[in-house]
């Protein structure tokens, strides 16, 4: 495996103009190795422009997008250096998986023998010799993620790698990543499936208009901008609620049963002691935190409002 110490994304006031259109608008950030970073953004935020940008495949209009500090032409083996999937459908429809595989081996200076590892590795040894046209879109993705990793990078980015995988596929595909990163890899993905972002990113950079909205672990992003709150059921509201804002606690019935009492604040256990103690029957108590969708589009909601 290669070097990863020294493995970094950087973007350096990045601003990328088509015409009169901003797509990227001074977007600064670091992505470090052995974390999985998420990628986050709503559609048109300039997520796939920065992406293209630390491959070379875009100039930028000023500032800079490094790789391990140096510009992507600066590097001597650059595919031994950073792989990526940016569209899984790019592949000629009549050559089959390990022909395509060993035409990029053979561009980046990687051994053909390389081939046989990736398609193992991404679970298309026994496809190797269909041509990618007969390929399933969760195939596909399974071909780019092998054309990402011929090189064996320090550095992966993974542009919507799940679409098209079915369940086990989009395990698989979070496994793979963690693992790279596990390893010491530098890994950056984007998905607009937050489900699955939740569970497989450690580390969020979020951005919209092409600026930076955030640059957290998961876990802050989604405490500093969402709720938590226990949420009750009783045949006994009237006696609980009073009960509840007697203690000091914030206490608001639910939008859609009578029965049902929301309480921020507090604990599952504080709100189970007072209602022990104030008779109250209570049939359901649970603790419900807002998920990363909430919290993404929390924060896009806010950010558009004040655009």
């Amino acid at each position: 495996m290669q070097n990863t110490t020294q493995a970094s994304l950087q973007a350096h006031d990045l601003v990328k103009r088509y015409g009169t259109v901003t797509a990227v608008d001074g977007l600064s950030f670091q992505v470090r190795p052995g974390i999985v970073t998420g990628f986050l953004g709503p559609n048109g935020a300039g997520k796939s422009t920065t992406l293209r940008m630390f491959l070379g495949l875009d100039k930028p209009t000023s500032g800079a997008a490094t790789v391990n500090g140096h510009r992507l032409h600066e590097l001597p083996h650059p595919m031994r250096v950073i792989g990526a999937m940016l569209d899984a459908r790019a592949v000629h429809p009549r050559r089959t998986a390990v022909d395509h595989l060993a035409s990029v081996a053979r561009a980046g200076g990687v051994p053909r023998g390389r081939v046989g590892e990736v398609l193992e590795l991404v679970g298309l040894a026994e496809a190797a010799s269909r041509p990618a046209g007969d390929f399933s879109l969760g195939m596909k993705q399974r071909l780019g993620i092998a054309t990402a990793l011929i090189g064996d990078p320090g550095i992966v980015i993974f542009d919507e790698p799940l679409n098209g995988l079915d369940p086990e596929g989009i395990r698989w595909a979070r496994s793979l990543m963690r693992e790279l990163a596990a390893e010491g890899r530098l890994v950056l993905f984007s998905s607009h499936l937050m489900g699955e972002m939740q569970l497989t990113a450690d580390h969020l950079i979020v951005i919209n208009h092409g600026r930076l909205l955030a640059d957290q672990p998961l876990d802050a992003f989604i405490a500093s901008h969402t709720n938590e709150y226990v949420r009750v059921r009783t045949p006994h509201a009237d006696v609980l609620r009073d009960a509840l804002r007697r203690a000091g606690l914030l206490v608001r019935a639910d939008a859609d049963r009578t029965d049902v009492l929301i309480v921020s604040g507090a604990t599952t256990e504080s709100v189970g002691r007072i209602a022990a103690a104030s008779g109250a029957e209570v049939f359901e108590l649970t603790l419900v935190r807002d998920s990363l969708e909430d919290a993404f589009l929390a924060m896009t909601t806010i950010e558009q409002k004040a655009a």
